[in-house]
């Protein structure tokens, strides 16, 4: 027995020590700012520091969750690896998000350090775009999109989401967790000033109704302080703004994320099509209909009868409804630009054009661009300079009262 003892106190100081040496630095953790709405996390997060290395931040697990939100998600911490062949899950492979990189800022040197590079220089205030993510994305999906940012002296932030959270089954708990911690880091930042007294503005920019919901969720964190609001100076919403809960929606959107690039759902009608000479030399374009595989024809069905009964419940209906009435009545006076195309399978345009409709009615000031054939998401990728070129139009808008400031 002690032989057994000293052995195992042996190996407890040798498993000690290396745990200690691989341990890393000790994270610092800061309160919320004293006139901050929001209570105290009950879990926490790193501040970003004034530096322009893009570093990762990431909210630790609560073991008491928030209350229930159905929404479109982020990845949750598992103690099995999806790619680990003891995984208990197996399924988690498929729908499993990126680990521990919830949050993501990636400063640009440019606006940091006062580059003239692009739309703010060294005298200007200091602006930071929020990137909420759509379903499934991952931060290298995004990636593209901080490039464009950061060459033009914005920092970004960037906020992915999984199918994890909806499919788990706390129903999405942490994800609205996580978005609260986003929506307290946010107002951090922005009530705090540069330290040469330059001040600080937000943009957003989201992605499907994932990152459209996200939005609303933080504009609804942020009500009650106007001061807060006031600071965001545009809004870019790419193939989102549908207010209704329908379920077929709901089920296009979950299944376009779990099958990825072998859905029919984001596929262009040009990628399908068949182009015929005539005798004459001209060319005709015949859009052919790709059938959708048996897989997203099971997948659609399970999810549209899954939502039918989640949307109707009681208490997520309610939620969702809250948010979506944030974003319909209590967006901030800023300028909004809604990018999206008929041929979107996963967000109806119609639905989208009904909202802009709505927003321009009551006073906002609305742009819009209908790409016509890119899929849902994928417009950047389709019309890399079109999407730019619209992306740097609105930017002008934003912050030329900005830069007169």
């Amino acid at each position: 027995m002690e032989t057994s003892a000293r052995i195992f106190n042996s190996y407890n100081r040798r498993h000690l020590s290396t745990c200690l040496l691989s341990k890393p630095h000790p994270l610092k953790f800061k309160p919320p700012h004293p006139s901050s709405p929001f209570p105290l996390p009950r879990h926490t997060f790193r501040s970003p520091p004034a530096h322009s290395n893009p570093k990762c931040y990431t909210p630790l697990p609560s073991s008491n969750p928030s209350p229930l939100w159905l929404g479109f998600p982020q990845s949750l911490p598992s103690f099995h690896s999806s790619n680990s062949p003891f995984c208990p899950n197996p399924f988690a492979r498929i729908v499993s998000g990126p680990q521990d990189k919830s949050i993501r800022w990636n400063f640009s040197s440019q606006g940091l350090y006062g580059g003239d590079l692009g739309f703010v220089d060294n005298k200007g205030p200091i602006v930071t775009v929020v990137l909420l993510g759509w379903l499934g994305s991952e931060p290298k999906h995004l990636r593209r999109y901080v490039e464009l940012y950061n060459s033009k002296g914005i920092n970004a932030v960037t906020f992915v989401a999984s199918v994890k959270d909806v499919l788990s089954l706390d129903l999405g708990r942490r994800l609205q967790e996580r978005i609260s911690a986003l929506a307290m880091e946010i107002a951090e930042w922005l009530s705090e000033t540069e330290k040469d007294g330059r001040e600080r503005f937000l943009l957003f920019h989201t992605f499907s109704n994932t990152g459209w919901l996200a939005y609303g969720a933080i504009l609804d964190d942020l009500q009650g302080r106007r001061d807060l609001l006031e600071k965001i100076k545009g809004c870019i919403f790419d193939s989102g703004g549908d207010p209704d809960l329908n379920p077929k929606v709901w089920a296009a959107g979950f299944t376009a994320a779990l099958l990825k690039k072998r859905s029919s759902l984001g596929y262009s009608p040009v990628e399908t099509e068949e182009v015929n000479k005539l005798e004459n030399g001209s060319t005709v374009y015949k859009i052919g209909k790709k059938e959708p595989p048996l897989i997203e024809v099971f997948l659609l069905l399970l999810f549209e009868k899954l939502f039918s009964f989640l949307l109707n419940s009681p208490d997520i209906n309610q939620r969702l409804s809250k948010i979506i009435s944030a974003l319909s009545k209590t967006q901030p006076p800023c300028p909004q630009l809604y990018l999206y195309s008929t041929a979107d399978k996963v967000i109806p345009f119609k639905s989208v054009e009904s909202f802009i409709e709505a927003q321009r009615k009551m006073g906002r000031k609305v742009l819009s661009y209908n790409f016509g054939s890119s899929p849902h998401v994928d417009h950047y990728r389709t019309f890399p300079g079109n999407y730019s070129s619209q992306v740097q139009s609105f930017l002008k808008e934003c912050l030329t009262t900005v830069k007169q400031m």
